[in-house]
């Protein structure tokens, strides 16, 4: 990996954005994952006003305006402040890393706490986090977001107690209503003043240091996530994550909008939607399956081509198999392991089995045609 490649261990923001190949990343928190149909409408304007008309969901829930120009920032902030999408400072908005499962229902312990835990962020006096920390508020009966990124989280165990997890941990601390948000915020000063700096909680865990107290067997079990209709309303997604602006604007006529970190949106009641350019409603459509990043030209770092490159091979990928395309190295949009993970190099493309991007390649050299042999 190039010194130009190396991870920057942080996360833009609004009001603290990172610049990529196509200009400013500006990305926007919403208040308990959640975007009212007139803040979605008004992302999606001011998104066509000051940015290149593309907008992406992020792995934490998050969406992101990109292509916004240096000069046209500023406008973009008030925009978005006026909305009450803004954080204070810059340091606040850092911190405010909180995943909210979707499938909450109104004054449900899940709306309830992920409210008080924002309002503490927000008002606690906290050491300083690392970039990456964040919280997950998923106390739904079966937890939801295990397979998301997370430091700090909120979960039920099967009794259905509340029970508060360091990230790596089997096991939880038992809470209330009552004490969890200050257990949680607990548990991130303990992470702040462990030794030896760790950039995230699974770190320490894994070090040999735990946290006391945390004693009661988490449930288990995968979550997929996937389009389809419930009593919440319509789960929907563009592939790879990236919509543009108009397609934002036509799903916030339907609902408000629940974000997710499958890169897919639940639109609020909605029980029927019309075919909108660019969203997946098809469960089974293999485009769910890949996972890419934006890629060249967007991104200055990126080697090659991820999202034609995903169009192209989305229908030589076998059933059930999951695919990550990354620019380059870093793996930015799946950091993790993937069992299947191509990775753009100055040559052409490299096929990794079971890793990340950064891992030793099985074959390298491979055009796009090439590719589908071996997916």
């Amino acid at each position: 990996m190039s010194d130009a490649q190396r991870v920057k261990g942080w996360c833009p923001g609004a009001l603290r954005p990172m610049m990529s190949g196509d200009g400013l990343v500006v990305r926007v928190r919403p208040f308990g994952g959640r975007l009212r149909r007139a803040q979605a409408d008004g992302i999606a304007s001011l998104a066509a006003a000051h940015g290149n008309g593309f907008i992406d969901l992020s792995s934490r829930g998050n969406i992101q305006i990109r292509g916004v120009r240096e000069d046209r920032h500023k406008p973009l902030i008030d925009g978005l402040r006026a909305m009450g999408l803004i954080d204070p400072t810059p340091e606040i908005e850092s911190r405010r890393n909180v995943m909210v499962q979707p499938f909450w229902i109104s004054g449900d312990d899940t709306e309830l706490l992920a409210a008080e835990l924002t309002e503490a962020l927000v008002s606690a006096e906290l050491p300083v986090l690392p970039g990456k920390f964040g919280f997950a508020v998923d106390t739904g009966a079966k937890p939801v977001l295990q397979d998301a990124s997370a430091d700090v989280r909120l979960e039920q165990d099967a009794g259905g107690g509340l029970i508060l997890v360091a990230e790596g941990m089997q096991s939880g601390k038992p809470v209330s209503l009552k004490t969890a948000v200050a257990e949680a915020i607990a548990l991130a000063r303990w992470f702040a003043g462990a030794p030896g700096a760790p950039k995230r909680m699974a770190e320490l865990v894994a070090s040999g240091t735990r946290p006391e107290g945390h004693f009661v067997p988490r449930q288990t079990g995968a979550y997929r996530a996937k389009p389809g209709f419930s009593p919440m309303g319509a789960m929907v997604g563009p592939a790879f994550g990236q919509m543009r602006v108009e397609t934002l604007s036509s799903l916030a006529k339907h609902g408000g909008l629940r974000m997710t970190p499958w890169r897919l949106v639940l639109v609020e009641s909605a029980r029927n939607l019309p075919e909108i350019a660019g969203v997946i409603t098809d469960p089974d459509d293999p485009m769910l399956r890949i996972t890419a990043c934006t890629g060249a030209p967007r991104c200055a770092q990126a080697l090659g081509d991820t999202r034609e490159l995903g169009r192209h091979l989305s229908a030589s990928l076998r059933a059930g198999v999951t695919l990550h395309i990354s620019g380059c190295p870093k793996g930015c949009a799946h950091p993790r392991s993937a069992p299947l993970t191509i990775t753009a190099q100055q040559d052409g493309y490299a096929l990794i089995r079971d890793g990340k991007a950064s891992d030793a390649p099985a074959l390298t050299g491979l055009s796009p045609d090439e590719l589908k042999d071996h997916i």
